[in-house]
């Protein structure tokens, strides 16, 4: 079973002006790194952050097929920032959600409309905190936006069956970002169309393995 379909214990919880490390000028990094670049990477694939409430509130939706992925994004927002966690069942996902006044610290890329319709850059300290933790990042791109597949061909009458990663995003700028930590990884990739990457070498996959893992 991979690492991050694993129980874990229960994180300390403490306010969230507290964890705020964007608030607290004492604090350089966040409470937890890996899940925060895991986070941001679902928080790009299918999250959203309402600013408008009298409390901001984040939201992931989490597919009702992947319990798995449903518990990793509740453990992460609880590593990073949340002291409560809710889970809201609609026809075919499920919303994980958080409220919280410090969320917009932490996910600078929040605004008004879709994510495809305007720029998506990182902050240098998020770029920093991914950097270090760029297949966290690419485990959240690809179980919110991405899969693992058996890609099937045939060749001279033969078929063989190879797996392959693929990530689908219709922002140029985050489909940038998911390149730019496939780089830092050394792991090979192209682009089938302008809104899908495919990664099918097997050495790359195998990477991908190590850091991503299907979905559970």
């Amino acid at each position: 079973m991979w690492e991050w379909c694993r129980e874990r214990p229960e994180p300390l919880i403490r306010p969230t002006a507290e964890r705020c490390f964007r608030c607290r000028r004492d604090v350089g990094d966040p409470t937890d790194p890996r899940a925060y670049s895991y986070l941001l990477g679902l928080y790009l694939g299918d999250g959203h952050l309402v600013v408008t409430a009298r409390v901001p509130v984040l939201r992931i939706s989490c597919g009702n097929a992947w319990p798995g992925l449903i518990g990793a994004c509740d453990l992460a927002m609880r590593a990073v920032l949340a002291t409560k966690v809710q889970r809201v069942r609609q026809q075919g996902c499920v919303s994980v959600q958080s409220y919280g006044k410090h969320w917009p610290c932490l996910l600078p890329q929040h605004g008004p409309g879709m994510k495809h319709d305007r720029p998506i850059r990182l902050a240098e300290w998020q770029r920093t905190i991914v950097g270090a933790h760029p297949g966290d990042f690419l485990r959240g791109l690809f179980h919110s936006d991405g899969c693992r597949v058996a890609n099937r061909v045939r060749v001279r009458g033969r078929e063989y069956v190879y797996p392959r990663y693929m990530f689908v995003n219709e922002s140029a700028d985050i489909m940038g970002l998911c390149r730019w930590a496939l780089d830092l990884l050394g792991v090979a990739w192209r682009m089938n169309r302008r809104n899908c990457l495919s990664v099918a070498r097997r050495e790359a996959v195998v990477t991908l393995d190590r850091h991503v893992g299907p979905k559970c």
